[in-house]
């Protein structure tokens, strides 16, 4: 069944309103559902702002939306899953029919909604006229039909798929890519990889993609061509995320002249996460200098964060200048993070100028990085920057801070004991105590890697 929480994103779109909300329902109340035919819930899709299909979507299917690099999608990829607690029922015999007839709506939503229950329900019934509508006269069901059976990974339809990347609509040639790739049938490679010449960049993508979700090793000289040459900036960001994710470490000078040269900063970025993701320590030049000199923040934090992941030492004391002096405080912020991931054994004069900063997550994770680096020539330092600090996690982070660096004196924690913060006064009972950990927060991680 479908919760309300649908039908009323539905219902206020198709009011026009220009503010749309899900109202969540509490953890512990039991979701209230009501039975809406799938018929109705197409109508309702039709004339859908993109966006908001995706919330409607995604949360008929528990906000499974199939993947945020499906190509041909009427819906923006940044916010998936933002609805997951509505729930599929089993379809009724003219329901089924109802969303394989969709699949050919000249509507980008109704389409989107359709292929995505069909993914969700994970009946293979549909297969046999899925793989039908590959033949279909009408290029929106081609298309739909491709998706529908990659989201189902239907390895029975991997030979009608690989014919349907030579169809003369790019949505079809795109979605067949991404669907044979989504299904992870190597054998499909050679073929996909002759579509990252495609006219369409939309269609280079979908190939490249599915080269990345193969990985396919053989295809890393193409995917390299891609990155260097390839006009659209979305496609060599798409191919940088390939290499990484196939695991291709000869393709390290590629990746680093796409971190020097290429024009656009989301591939830049995308490069210079591929670096830290192959541990190309050959190429921590590179990285460094981009750290120091790119003019996009998005590349500088992803070259600092590449950095803690390769782990060398020698950047401990250019991380900390970073962490003190740039003026982006999430550049800031994981170049903190950065030290204390790779544990230079001392810390860097500015990591103690971060402890400083006016942005609470660059001294949180200042704090963090003092911790794992366990400086005993710190402990003023973080006792002069514990007295000042408000924030109780910092305050936390600190304290860890103070004891892994050999701080032991009772007058440094006695004031924490009146600390309205619960987390703080525990903390200051075990540092008296003389006790370690478990601490009361998560370790201090950089924002997620950047999806192609």
């Amino acid at each position: 069944m479908y919760s309300k929480s649908l039908t009323i994103v539905l219902a206020l779109t198709m009011k026009g309103s220009t503010v749309i909300g899900v109202i969540p329902l509490p953890p512990q109340r039991p979701v209230v559902e009501t039975r809406v035919d799938v018929r109705d819930l197409l109508a309702s899709a039709r004339g859908v702002a993109p966006t908001v299909c995706t919330l409607a979507a995604d949360g008929a299917s528990q906000g499974w939306g199939g993947g945020w690099d499906a190509p041909d999608l009427a819906v923006r990829a940044d916010v998936h899953q933002l609805v997951r607690d509505m729930r599929v029922a089993s379809l009724a015999p003219a329901e089924s029919q109802a969303l394989l007839d969709a699949l050919g709506s000249d509507d980008g939503c109704v389409r989107h909604m359709a292929g995505t229950l069909i993914g969700r329900s994970n009946d293979r019934s549909f297969v046999p006229a899925l793989i039908g509508k590959l033949g279909s006269s009408v290029a929106n069901e081609r298309a739909g039909a491709a998706r529908a059976l990659g989201l189902l990974g239907e390895k029975t339809a991997v030979d009608r798929l690989v014919r349907t990347l030579r169809d003369a609509t790019p949505a079809a040639r795109a979605n067949a890519a991404w669907a044979l790739g989504r299904i992870g049938d190597r054998q499909a490679a050679p073929s996909i990889a002759e579509l990252v010449r495609d006219q369409e960049a939309e269609v280079r993508g979908a190939a490249v993609v599915a080269l990345g979700h193969l990985e396919a090793a053989d295809n890393i000289e193409v995917l390299l061509r891609v990155l260097k040459d390839d006009e659209s900036p979305a496609v060599r960001r798409t191919a940088a995320w390939a290499l990484a994710q196939i695991g291709a470490r000869s393709a390290g000078s590629g990746l680093g002249n796409a971190l020097r040269q290429d024009k656009s900063p989301a591939v830049r970025e995308m490069a210079a996460w591929a670096l830290g993701e192959l541990q190309a320590r050959d190429l921590v030049d590179v990285l460094t200098t981009s750290l120091k000199g790119d003019e996009d923040a998005s590349v500088r934090e992803m070259c600092a964060w590449a950095l803690g992941e390769i782990e060398v030492k020698s950047t401990a004391d250019l991380l900390g200048s970073v962490a003190s002096s740039d003026k982006s405080s999430r550049v800031r912020s994981t170049s903190a993070w950065a030290i204390g991931q790779l544990n230079p054994g001392r810390a860097p004069a500015g990591l103690l100028t971060a402890l400083h900063d006016t942005d609470d997550d660059v001294r949180f994770n200042a704090a963090w990085a003092l911790s794992q680096i366990g400086d005993p020539d710190v402990v003023n330092d973080v006792t002069t920057a514990l007295r000042a600090e408000k924030t109780d996690r910092v305050r936390q982070a600190l304290v860890r801070a103070l004891l892994e660096s050999g701080e032991r004196s009772s007058d440094v924690f006695k004031d924490l004991l009146e600390s309205k913060d619960r987390d703080t006064r525990e903390m200051a009972v075990k540092a008296l105590a003389g006790r370690r950990g478990p601490w009361p927060w998560p370790r201090p991680q950089p924002r997620p890697r950047p999806n192609p």
